[in-house]
């Protein structure tokens, strides 16, 4: 630390942690926040000794740290609470109302087998296994059928829409082929 910083924490830490936590109430917050202030008086000593008053100048650093302090916080908790808006029951509404719209067109193309075996496992919630009971034929064979039938479907889906992703395996936008899937 060189002089000018040293005078100011001798002269003013205790009065800029008083400021601070009369603003955010919450000690351990506050000594982050003036911290952070120490930092950026270190970073600005250059200017600081030029400044006509050393303590407007301080103390606008501490209020604007505060500040930003408030404006990070604020935009976590709007972002937790846009989460929050969507309740469970609107999430399972939402889920359906995509399948039905987006995905069942596209089974209804697949051979019967597929339509069946896709349909009761992944919209009726038939086990693989009472899938397999109920067309009289072996587990592996109804866990054979799912999976043949999903890598139709998504043939399908990739053949209707060209699907790119980028480098990190997100979807892109779809550049749609003259299909009614968007």
């Amino acid at each position: 630390m060189n002089d000018i910083t040293e005078n100011i924490w001798k002269n003013f830490h205790k009065e800029l942690k008083n400021f601070i936590l009369k603003k955010v109430k919450d000690k351990n917050i506050a000594n982050d926040i003036l911290q952070d202030v120490f930092l950026k008086i270190i970073n600005n000593a250059d200017k600081i000794a030029q400044a006509k008053s050393v303590q407007q100048y301080i103390y606008g650093i501490a209020r604007n740290t505060t500040i930003d302090h408030f404006r990070k916080s604020d935009k976590k908790n709007n972002i937790e609470n846009e989460y929050a808006l969507i309740s469970e029951a609107e999430t399972q509404s939402l889920n359906a109302t995509i399948a039905n719209c987006c995905i069942k067109p596209f089974i209804k193309q697949l051979p019967a087998i597929y339509q069946i075996a896709l349909t009761k496992t992944e919209f009726e919630n038939t086990s693989q296994k009472e899938l397999a009971k109920e067309l009289n034929i072996s587990y592996s064979g109804a866990k054979s059928r799912v999976q043949r039938g999903k890598e139709k479907l998504k043939e399908l889906i990739l053949a209707c829409c060209n699907f790119s992703s980028d480098n990190y395996g997100n979807l892109q936008p779809a550049e749609s082929k003259n299909c009614n899937c968007e």
